[in-house]
């Protein structure tokens, strides 16, 4: 080929050429033109390459000989030549000339120029096949450009923003995970020189980075985002600028055009951020600026963003920029719901990854968690239930107590999450011990917690309670040991309300196994009208235990409907609820059910789910015979001390309690699961031990579950009777109540065993000795209730000439007079315990004969409310202390609410009785309201009690402690719901409507509020007020719904009552104008509040003869009773005058309540010891009141001015009379509040406050005398026979033949009075004539808890 002749295209293209004309290639190369094949032009390109790599810049003599072959080689024909691998050769020849005339490029003209480099930028995409042969060549055509930065000569085009885009993308397309660190570091330096080098980066190369980084692109090539995160850092002094202002365009000013990416600048954000917050220090307080904005969404949006930002792991910003933190933390009280929601979901990242910004995210989540959107407080619990089950120590306790808080949400999707949340911590760090003894205590209250919440009302909260516990408390599916080794120290280590929950909640499962058992039952009986209708009875009993009880009801007929269908099925349940059903049958029998009923086609059964529900209820997932003896086992081993209970956290001691409490209770549910040698001759090992309590309940467990020790184990009835014996004649009161009960349920030679016991206990009575009374006594009252035929005589002859003859009647012992009216059990002395006891023994006695036949019953009623009167000192010498007083009327007034549950008997206790019972719950103790409260309650809700003795809850209106009212109400409540229930599921249960329908309970209470002592004018308007709080109290509850009319019912049974006359007192018009005045005011207050009350009543109500007459006929009472400015008094609610009586840290009122009359020593100049005995029959009777001396306080006292109130000591500060006074009403000074100056009562009432230390200090002066009429009638405290008042002789009352006179029940005093000092039952002479002016006396009120 004759090179010579061919033309010059790289002289005439670019105007430059050798000396000669002539073009000089390398030694060996020839002319390189477009006439050779492609093959030779790769050939001779090849040894020009190498030519070239192998000149250095100071080889001045070859760099102008081959300047016309590097003009050559950047001809078009080279450039765009279609051979790739002709392209390759010539970007390297290139490349390398670029390198050898640094700084100078050969080509001037700034289009060759750019030509060049987009052609070289061109050939980098051969970097992306690593296993061409040719990817060498590409790696050194790279590490020459990035070496050499050849680029930069770029910076004098115009233009070169263009061919830096092209690159940047270029490289960012070709980088993947084949290459290796050195590419990575080769295009890290071709791109960040360029960078760093230049005068800024635009945009459009800004965009080309930062696109690598959206989500979108980052999953589809991470190499490439690998890239931009390292040249990012590697350049961030330069970018920053660059990034600040393109997201300054679009955050701030909006311009969203400016950029394609700006629909991403928070994925950017976020992204940059992660990759060197520098980056976006100027960004930052552009964020805060968003988060103000007044678009929910962008605040969503911007919100999301920080979330992540402040979230991450090693984000540091939160202190780092202190006021985008607080601002961020604002935005969990945002208006916009998705906002505090996206806030809360962040809570638990920021918990997990940055345990140090807990406190400040803490009172954000605590308002959070009681946001009105059921979402996110069901997200606060999920935030702190996340980051605790991560790590405990991630979450403080108030945290935890969120919650704990949320397990009483109103909603069921936050009380199932929270309740959940917390049975898994507990699982994870108490069974599983996963983070140490210190984690475990930290949790440790959460089993009480879970299991208090089965106290609440809906059933799928008791549900879910049954499943935490079966799944998380005591996992079902561990091994026999270690399930009862769980449940075993969990029942030891249980407060006392989650011990009665667990109790409830097993009674409750068992009771339900009754009722399908019964079901079945009826299943085995013709059918006929009567089956169809128990067997409905038992299925809405039974859907009432299940979720929806609507709902249920279908499914459980569907089920029942199956049951009567399939036998198998129905011998699958009968094993299921059998006695002797194992843990593992039943599991079997579960799924063998639930395996029968599904259905393939129905992925979700709604049925199916409502029988899971009911056979985890009844299945015994928990004890059976080998649970029990696993029980036992453990039980020994802590008597033995081998146990593992100081481990555990349990003493010993507790340990062996707990288990034989936990035995008693398993004891009801699992009778049949302890019927084994071993296990009786453990329990016989417990009889023997010295704690009381456990022999108590061991002997409880025999009771319970040994009917077949008779015949199946001879050997250990031989040992466990003279045991029984025993405990019956020198055990503890229980355990000998639960001997005799042992030996009447288990032996057949019961009556033989019972008069072994009777004989010598009835002969060895003694009352000298009262503290060797309390067990015979016990013993001897449970021994007649259970066999009366055979001991209701000989035991009449023990009552008349011991019980009350010797023991009752008689006080040998002085009590302790410490002024106190509550003493702890083991104060008290043995002989009220013993006088307790016996009027138990009474009771008992009669409720085994269940007849009057006798007229023992109507003795014994009178001597109760003989006792009642006299306030529990019978003999009223003053020797028995004032406890000792509250403990005898507590006795007798359940003494009689007990022989009121025997029909026989509730028919001859006399109004006049029933109210003296009554008064009991208005006692001046706090422990004897408490407690016969209670026991009301307990036999109301069992429908024990006739409807009458719920009026008594009419009286707590009047108890000056909050809670106790709280607590009435509740009563009344459940009571009312009990009764109402009780009739729709009965339907024969209305032909009894008068003794069950809660409305019959208005004339009750009408005539009992007619009779009430403190009602004593019947237009006084402070009275009337009392009697309107008395009726509201029980109307407002009976009045929430207007079932059947119920409102108009109820007016209509007050309207008829003042048609007849008070059959206690017929002829006594002031008595009948009483109760006409309660039917007035019940009336006023029944108008006032309901509009459906003047409807006609559904049916004419039946009123009680026994309290009230029937009408006459010509007789017609239309008359008010109560004047027109009095009712309006009454609805108003206007405050009324200070009241009674107040209660440390409490504005308390007593309502209706007058304080004492009492005389001092200051006024009347003599120094009287309030501690010495005076005349009994002196001056008023001692007030049955709220009020009471200290019987020490003496002169001691008076210096000290401190006395005594339970454990609460109280200063006690003699007052100055106050003047003018209400002439009326006597004025209290509350010096509970004495800090206050003027004090709110609970009825709104002010007091003024003029000394403090007291808890309850009255006065009253000779100016306290009305001087215009008389004085309000004489008020003897309740329970008492007034005494006439005498002039310091001891005279007897004038009138002997007057009605028992009930008085005062808290603030009883005589108003009529001028003045006496009392000391306990004492009383002082009444001052000679003239002797008016009182001092005030010092006071105490009980009202402990």
């Amino acid at each position: 080929m004759d090179f010579t002749a061919q033309p010059k295209p790289a002289t005439a293209l670019c105007g430059v050429g050798s000396a000669d004309g002539k073009i000089a290639y390398p030694p060996g190369v020839k002319e390189i033109t477009d006439k050779i094949t492609t093959d030779e032009m790769i050939k001779r390109l090849k040894m020009v390459v190498k030519t070239f790599m192998d000149m250095d810049q100071d080889s001045e003599d070859e760099k102008q000989q081959y300047l016309p072959l590097a003009l050559h080689l950047a001809s078009e024909f080279f450039l765009r030549n279609p051979n790739k691998d002709v392209r390759l050769l010539v970007a390297c020849c290139l490349a390398d000339i670029f390198r050898i005339y640094a700084p100078e490029a050969p080509y001037t003209s700034h289009d060759k120029l750019k030509d060049i480099f987009l052609f070289i930028t061109r050939q980098l995409k051969g970097l992306e096949d690593t296993k061409s042969p040719q990817f060498n060549r590409y790696f050194y055509l790279l590490e020459n450009l990035a070496w050499v930065k050849s680029y930069n000569i770029c910076f004098e085009l115009e233009d070169c923003n263009e061919i830096f885009i092209q690159l940047f993308r270029t490289l960012f397309s070709v980088i993947n995970n084949s290459h290796n660190k050195k590419v990575q570091m080769h295009m890290l330096d071709l791109m960040s020189s360029i960078i760093m080098e230049g005068d800024g980066v635009t945009q459009e190369l800004l965009d080309s980075i930062l696109i690598n980084l959206i989500p979108a692109h980052k999953n589809l090539n991470k190499q490439s985002f690998d890239l931009a995160k390292v040249l990012l850092k590697r350049t961030v002094q330069t970018i920053e600028a660059c990034i600040a202002n393109f997201f300054n365009q679009v955050l701030v000013l909006g311009r969203s055009s400016v950029s394609d990416l700006s629909e991403h600048v928070f994925d950017l954000i976020q992204e940059l951020f992660a990759i060197d917050p520098h980056l976006l220090l100027s960004v930052m307080p552009q964020l805060e600026f968003k988060l103000k904005s007044n678009d929910g969404e962008e605040r969503l949006a911007v919100v999301r963003l920080l979330a992540k930002l402040f979230g991450s792991k090693d984000s540091d910003l939160a202190t780092q920029n202190r006021p985008l933190w607080q601002c961020f933390l604002g935005r969990f009280n945002d208006i916009h719901v998705p906002v505090r929601l996206e806030s809360v979901k962040f809570a638990s990242h920021c918990l997990m990854n940055h345990p140090d910004l807990a406190k400040d995210l803490t009172e954000y989540l605590k308002v959070r968690s009681h946001d009105p959107e059921e979402a996110i407080r069901h997200d606060v619990i999920v935030t702190i239930i996340t980051a605790a089950k991560r790590d405990l120590a991630l979450v403080n306790d108030q945290l935890l107590g969120f919650v704990r808080e949320r397990t009483l949400d109103k909603r069921w999707r936050v009380r199932k999450e929270a309740m959940m949340g917390l049975a898994q911590l507990y699982k994870k760090y108490c069974l599983h011990g996963e983070a140490g003894k210190e984690a475990a205590e930290k949790v440790s209250w959460i089993k009480d917690k879970l299991l208090h919440i089965y106290y609440q009302n809906s059933i799928d909260d008791k549900l879910l309670v049954e499943k935490i516990f079966a799944q998380y408390l005591v996992p079902h599916n561990l091994e026999t040991e270690e399930r009862m080794k769980c449940l075993y120290y969990l029942y030891a280590s249980l407060d006392p309300n989650a011990v009665k929950a667990l109790n409830e909640m097993w009674k409750c499962q068992n009771m339900l196994r009754s009722h399908v058992r019964e079901l079945l039952d009826l299943h085995k009986q013709p059918t006929s009208e009567a089956n169809c209708s128990a067997m409905f009875g038992k299925l809405m009993t039974i859907a009432k235990n299940l979720p929806d009880p609507g709902k249920a009801q279908d499914f459980v007929k569907k089920f029942n409907q199956v049951l009567g269908d399939d036998e198998k099925l129905r011998s699958q349940l009968e094993l299921l609820i059998s006695p002797t059903c194992s843990c593992k049958q039943a599991d079997v029998c579960v799924r063998e059910i639930a395996r029968k009923l599904a259905n393939p086609k129905q992925p979700t059964n709604p049925f199916l789910e409502m029988v899971k529900f009911l056979l985890e209820r009844i299945a015994p997932v928990h004890i059976d015979s080998e649970a029990i003896s696993a029980l036992v086992k453990l039980m020994n081993k802590s008597i033995e001390g081998t146990a593992d209970d100081e481990e555990e956290g349990v003493s010993p001691d507790t340990a062996i309690r707990s288990g034989l409490e936990l035995l008693k209770v398993l004891s009801f549910t699992h009778p049949t699961s302890f019927h084994s040698a071993e296990t009786y001759e453990s329990l016989l090992q417990c009889l023997r031990m010295e704690d009381d309590k456990v022999a108590e309940a061991a002997i409880q467990i025999f009771r319970n579950t040994g009917h077949k020790i008779e015949t199946d184990l001879p050997q250990i009835r031989s040992t466990l009777i003279p045991i029984l014996h025993q405990k019956a004649k020198r055990g503890t009161p229980h355990q000998a109540k639960q001997a005799v009960h042992c030996i009447h349920a288990i032996f057949t030679n019961k009556e033989v065993q019972l008069a072994q016991i009777f004989e010598p206990l009835s002969r060895s009575l003694n009352a000298d000795v009262p503290e060797q009374l309390i067990t015979p006594l016990v013993s001897l009252g449970h021994i007649s209730m259970l066999a009366p035929d055979q001991f209701a005589s000989p035991m009449k002859s023990v009552v008349a000439n011991f019980i009350v003859k010797d023991l009752l009647m008689n006080d040998r012992s002085t009590g302790e007079k410490n002024g106190k009216l509550w003493s702890p059990d083991e104060e008290v002395s043995p002989e009220v315990l013993a006088k307790v006891q016996a009027i138990k023994l009474l009771v008992r006695w009669l409720l085994g004969m269940k007849n009057n036949q006798s007229k023992s019953a109507n003795s014994t009623l009178r001597l109760l409310s003989a006792m009642l009167v006299s306030e529990g000192d019978l003999t009223e010498q003053k020797r028995i202390s004032k406890s000792d007083m509250s403990r005898l009327r507590l006795a007798a007034g359940s003494a009689i609410m007990k022989l009121a549950q025997e029909p026989c008997y509730h028919e001859i206790i006399t109004p006049e009785q029933f109210q003296l019972c009554a008064l009991v719950i208005n006692d001046e103790c706090y422990q004897v309201r408490q407690i016969f409260a209670q026991k009301l309650h307990k036999a109301l809700v069992k429908l024990l009690l006739p409807l009458e003795y719920m009026a008594i809850f009419a009286l707590c209106a009047k108890d000056p402690v909050k809670e106790r009212r709280a607590h009435a109400r509740q009563c009344l409540l459940k009571n009312i719901s009990i009764r109402r229930e009780y009739i729709k599921q009965n339907p024969m249960a209305t032909e009894k409507l008068l003794s069950l329908l809660p409305e019959y309970v208005v004339p009750y209470m009408i005539h009992l509020l007619a009779h009430d002592p403190d009602f004593t004018r019947s237009q006084d308007v402070d009275q009337l007020r009392d009697i309107k709080e008395c009726l509201w109290f029980m109307l407002e509850v009976l009045m929430t719904k207007n079932e059947n009319n119920s409102h108009a019912f109820m007016k209509k049974m007050a309207e008829n009552i003042k048609l007849t006359k008070d059959a206690q007192s017929p002829d006594e018009s002031k008595t009948n104008e009483k109760l006409y005045t309660v039917c007035d005011v019940a009336l006023c207050v029944i108008n006032s509040k309901s509009a459906l009350c003047n409807a006609d009543s559904p049916k004419d109500p039946v009123l009680p003869m026994k309290f009230f007459t029937q009408p006459e006929k010509d007789f017609c009472n239309d008359k008010s009773y109560i004047s027109e400015e009095t009712r309006v008094l009454l609805l108003t609610g206007k405050p009324k005058p200070a009241g009674v009586l107040g209660a440390v840290n409490k504005p308390l009122s007593a309502t209706g309540r007058k304080p004492y009359v009492r005389s001092t020593g200051a006024e009347t100049g003599s120094n009287i010891n309030v501690n010495s005995e005076l005349n009994p029959s002196t001056g008023n009777r001692s007030s049955f009141g709220l009020f009471f001396f200290n019987r020490e306080q003496s002169s001691e006292a008076a210096e000290t001015g401190v006395s005594e109130n339970e454990e609460n000591p109280v200063r006690i500060i003699s007052v100055t009379p106050v003047k003018n006074i209400d002439p009326v009403k006597n004025k209290e000074i509350n010096s509970d509040q004495a800090t206050q100056g003027n004090i709110s009562s609970d009825r709104g009432k002010k007091r003024t406050v003029t000394a403090a230390g007291a808890e309850n200090i009255q006065q009253k002066t000779d100016e306290e005398v009305d001087e215009s009429g008389p004085p309000a009638p004489s008020k003897p405290r309740r329970g008492r026979r007034p005494k006439s008042e005498s002039q310091g002789n001891a005279t007897k009352n004038d009138d002997i033949s007057k009605p028992l006179s009930k008085g005062r029940k808290r603030a009883a005093g005589s108003q009529e009075s001028p003045g006496g000092l009392e000391a306990g039952n004492a009383k002082a002479p009444k001052l000679q004539d003239g002797a008016k002016k009182a001092a005030p006396a010092e006071r105490q009120i009980d009202l402990q808890r």
